[in-house]
């Protein structure tokens, strides 16, 4: 489980952030009902690889929980279009080891893949070769380093298990914390020192990096040590917070500024809405 030369973790990473901004809620030419669907729009879908850059796939993290139940994951996905898929998970919802959680999610979702007969991608041509096929495929994505607690060497250990989309915050702080969330008070003054060694690591090894739950400031630092585009997967823009005064005051913490839209753009970065 590794990309086949530098060349194509540098591809894989550029490709995602690419691609990812053309993720469509159409059906496609997997699953498409001609008397439902204008087959010039189908025929756009069929040609577009889309990619939902960020989705949680639900599955047991705790010895209690296993195996959990089955999903129709592949149907799912023909259903509404999309190539791939970014499938990620959080360990930050519960109790106990973050690391224990992190493998045990991993283990379940080998296994929701098993039983749909399907595999992750791990380069940018195992994207495009599953779109050939008609096959749908994923991302193996994480929300938040809370798994590393500390420990740089798990970042190697979750690329063999097919990791290559991180995460670097979530809602609440790690053990060892990588930088500031945009929801909490700020602490650590943007990007620390262990979430700078972790993106060093990310780059080296070919992981996507992804800066959402991030404030400006440590998205601003995460932009000065990463060699590669980076994405936040999924926001919106703290100026449009529509006419819901409820909503927008709950809504307001989780959007980001043009001011950082921009800086991720302008760095080569994608920003998910």
């Amino acid at each position: 489980m590794h990309f086949d030369g530098r060349g194509s973790r540098r591809r894989f990473l550029t490709s995602v952030s690419k691609a990812a901004g053309a993720a469509l809620l159409l059906r496609s030419g997997f699953d498409c009902a001609a008397e439902t669907v204008d087959p010039r729009v189908a025929g756009i879908v069929a040609k577009t690889i889309g990619i939902d850059t960020h989705n949680h796939v639900d599955v047991p993290l705790t010895a209690a929980e296993l195996p959990g139940p089955d999903i129709d994951l592949a149907g799912e996905m023909k259903r509404s279009g999309f190539s791939a898929i970014c499938m990620t998970f959080a360990t930050d919802y519960q109790f106990g080891d973050a690391y224990e959680r992190f493998l045990k999610g991993l283990a379940s979702m080998d296994r929701q893949l098993a039983r749909n007969g399907m595999t992750r991608s791990l380069t940018s041509n195992d994207v495009r070769a599953a779109h050939q096929k008609g096959q749908p495929t994923v991302i193996q994505a994480i929300e938040g380093g809370h798994f590393l607690q500390g420990h740089l060497e798990r970042v190697e250990v979750a690329y063999g298990r097919g990791l290559r989309h991180l995460g670097l915050l979530h809602d609440s702080d790690a053990s060892v914390p990588l930088g500031d969330v945009y929801t909490n008070t700020p602490r650590y003054g943007g990007l620390t020192a262990f979430g700078a060694s972790v993106l060093k690591e990310c780059n080296r090894l070919g992981i996507l990096i992804d800066l959402a739950h991030a404030n400006m400031q440590t998205t601003e630092a995460a932009l000065k040590v990463t060699n590669r585009p980076v994405i936040i997967s999924h926001t919106g823009l703290d100026t449009q917070l529509g006419s819901d005064p409820h909503l927008a005051q709950m809504m307001r913490p989780r959007l980001i500024s043009k001011e950082q839209a921009r800086i991720v753009a302008d760095a080569g970065g994608l920003v998910g809405v």
